[in-house]
């Protein structure tokens, strides 16, 4: 889905866990602010939405608050933890 083309990838943990790696093209919306940055980070209500976060926790709680909010294509795929692929350190 990723490699697919138009979508979005959610990293949902805290600045300092993002610092420490996150996937390739991932932008970061702390679960903490997602309902409130939602609108301005992630326009197109219809657009593929990929959300993760550490173990799956977080992610699960941020899915829920974008369907919530009107979005209609969210996928949480859990915690980076499980993610076998590259990762990146900006």
């Amino acid at each position: 889905m990723i490699d697919g083309g138009d979508v979005t990838i959610v990293d949902v943990r805290a600045e300092s866990e993002y610092r420490e790696g996150h996937i390739p093209d991932a932008i970061l919306i702390p679960e903490s602010v997602i309902k409130e940055r939602a609108q301005e980070d992630l326009p197109g209500k219809d657009r593929t939405i990929i959300v993760y976060c550490r173990s799956g926790v977080r992610s699960a709680r941020a899915a829920r608050a974008l369907v919530e909010l009107g979005y209609t294509r969210v996928y949480d795929i859990g915690g980076i933890l499980d993610w076998p692929y590259q990762t990146v350190i900006d």
